[in-house]
């Protein structure tokens, strides 16, 4: 049997290229003892793999030139040498970017694809769903009657961060988008009081008309003035949650930092990053209230679906560019 993986070869600097990767083909390995064997289904592609695909020290380890790349995956368990684990059960792995993998029993979670479709997984339920939860209501400390302003507020994370806020009782909830039919579905589908598309003006413009009471919970996806325009509209003691920094992961120089940091000290702001490895704590909870809300219709969902192992580097790509609605899978 041959797997085809997509291997690193070289560090991008600024926007990754083609000939920074390639698909190999190599032959699928028989697992040794307390391994199983998985043909992957859903592979995840995220923006935090463009911080590993850099050599710069960070909370993850850098992928490995030369060898296959990392992420979430979802496949079927077609060869067992682990107890607790037989052929046809479906598991939720890390070793995603190929075809077929070679995993650990103990770093396999069984996952039912009669409760759920295999795809949510990674993403609604999945880390990109922990993360919004954890997130907004641990570290963001959300209460009700908050309002909340969410960046990259139409992709995986953002959009259950919003809508989670309104489920637990946010006075007002404002996302920002880059499309006007981003935007649209935001307000339209996800229930979001209001939100406006960042490249049609100023940030701390549009967030000012969209907030004119200010926020009360900042959760970041994009950084930059998006960061900026957020820590200028933050009442007394607000919060803001710092999950990701999508506008600067290809920047090839120092990025500016906000130029109104005295706001912090004035408003007694409290600003903190959010990993999702920190709050696993949290699953059975998390999987229990949302798996309920999707369940009812209540919390919505999409996903951005690219077919085949071929067009995984391409579908990483487009999460960059922003092309996604919702979560982005790869299908194989």
């Amino acid at each position: 049997m041959i797997n085809r993986e997509w291997h690193l070869l070289s560090r991008p600097v600024g926007w990754p290229k083609p000939e920074d990767f390639a698909l190999v083909e190599t032959e699928v390995e028989q697992p040794g003892p307390g391994q199983v064997l998985v043909r992957n289904q859903y592979l995840s592609v995220d923006p935090y793999m463009r911080g590993r695909m850099s050599a710069a020290k960070s909370y993850v380890a850098p992928f490995e030139l030369g060898k296959p790349m990392q992420g979430g995956a979802v496949g079927e368990v077609i060869a067992s040498n682990a107890e607790g684990f037989a052929v046809g059960d479906h598991v939720l792995h890390f070793f995603g970017w190929r075809e077929y993998a070679v995993v650990d029993a103990k770093q396999a979670v069984k996952v039912d694809p009669e409760a759920a479709p295999l795809s949510t997984y990674l993403g609604v339920l999945g880390m990109t769903g922990l993360t919004a939860y954890a997130g907004l209501l641990r570290v963001g400390a959300f209460k009700e009657g908050d309002a909340v302003f969410v960046s990259g507020a139409a992709g995986a994370v953002g959009s259950q961060v919003g809508q989670i806020a309104k489920l637990k009782g946010a006075s007002r909830v404002i996302g920002s988008a880059g499309s006007d039919e981003k935007v649209k579905l935001l307000v339209e589908e996800y229930g979001f009081d209001a939100a406006f598309n960042y490249k049609n003006g100023p940030v701390w413009e549009q967030l000012k008309e969209a907030a004119p009471d200010g926020i009360d919970v900042y959760f970041d996806n994009v950084g930059g003035e998006h960061l900026e325009a957020a820590i200028g509209a933050l009442n007394l003691r607000g919060r803001a949650v710092i999950c990701g920094m999508i506008s600067q992961y290809n920047a090839t120089e120092p990025t500016p930092g906000p130029r109104n940091m005295v706001k912090i000290l004035q408003n007694r702001l409290r600003v903190e990053g959010v990993l999702v490895g920190d709050h696993y704590d949290l699953q059975p909870e998390f999987v229990q209230e949302v798996g309920s809300w999707v369940r009812s219709g209540e919390l919505k969902y999409r996903e951005t679906v690219v077919e085949g192992i071929e067009n995984n580097l391409e579908a990483f790509l487009g999460v960059l560019r922003g092309d996604n609605t919702g979560k982005m899978i790869v299908k194989l």
